[in-house]
């Protein structure tokens, strides 16, 4: 249990530092307007899968390819931030659980509109 804790707190800390560093430090415009929605670290911290949206949908793809290219520096800048003895290797996915949820949303609304 008290694994999980820290696992939490690191996931936290993570998805704040992240977030820090895209808007701080990097300079590719493709990445200016993510926002990083979670993080999920394995238990052996070897691996952190890190969530985001963009607010142009036109630019999922090209977003997704140059947050997997800048990852080592966003590894990197993570492990000057965040004391941890070895920093997880950053995969970026992108969350697809608010598309859902807007499509939950217009079923909920289209059921009650037939009501």
């Amino acid at each position: 249990m008290a694994n999980n804790v820290k696992i939490e707190r690191l996931n936290h800390a993570f998805q704040e530092e992240i977030s820090m560093i895209l808007m701080t430090e990097i300079k590719d415009e493709d990445i200016k307007f993510v926002t990083i929605t979670g993080v999920e670290t394995t238990s052996d911290l070897g691996f952190a899968k890190v969530y985001f949206t963009v607010l142009d949908d036109t630019k999922r793809e090209s977003t997704l390819e140059a947050l997997n290219g800048a990852a080592s520096f966003i590894r990197g800048e993570l492990s000057k931030r965040v004391e941890i003895r070895h920093t997880p290797e950053l995969k970026f996915i992108y969350d697809t659980s608010i598309e859902y949820g807007n499509h939950i949303e217009k079923i909920i609304e289209q059921i009650n509109e037939e009501k």
